[in-house]
């Protein structure tokens, strides 16, 4: 269904582009772990964040000059993709380390299953350009969460778009592993 772009105001003077049906929904579920199986970007303010609550050289990894939370081999059937492998911080019982026993995640990780860019042609988010935000496509395959409760996306963007989004230069957030 295509929709015609809303735009919003997700903080005082930040707005977004929306490109997704107003009426999508979205709550994570138990035991889906889609999200964590795709490599976890790390902005510059997230690495320093991670920094100071667990051991960088273990837990993340480069990638074409960009920092990422590692994907590692487990050694389990649930809670992983197809190789076997999901986030370094992606427990045996489904929950992330870093959002249970530090109350944090890293701002990509809280996109989920949004996708963020800034148009072609349009200046950096941070010189003002326009913010767009849709549904990653593969989202509506995999992620459990889509329309399975009455939380309205529109309604709650500053809980899926941290601030810091629009203080960088290139908030594309379809980055993987």
């Amino acid at each position: 269904m295509s929709t015609q772009p809303t735009t919003v105001e997700v903080y005082p003077g930040k707005e977004a582009v929306i490109d997704f049906d107003p009426a999508l929904t979205f709550e994570c579920v138990e035991e889906c772990t889609w999200c964590c199986h795709h490599g976890v970007l790390l902005y510059e303010k997230d690495l320093m964040e991670l920094a100071a609550r667990e051991n960088l050289n273990e837990s993340t990894t480069q990638f074409r000059g960009q920092d990422f939370v590692r994907q590692e081999q487990k050694d389990r059937e649930e809670h992983v993709d197809e190789a076997g492998q999901a986030c370094f911080f992606l427990r045996e019982d489904g929950l992330c380390a870093l959002h249970d026993e530090h109350d944090w995640k890293p701002a990509r990780c809280s996109v989920f299953p949004l996708h963020v860019t800034v148009e072609e042609g349009d200046a950096t988010a941070r010189e003002g350009g326009d913010m767009h935000v849709s549904i990653r496509d593969t989202a509506h395959e995999h992620c459990e969460g889509l329309n399975v409760s009455e939380r309205l996306v529109i309604e709650h963007l500053d809980g899926f778009l941290p601030e810091l989004l629009w203080e960088l230069d290139d908030p594309e957030t379809y980055r993987e592993l």
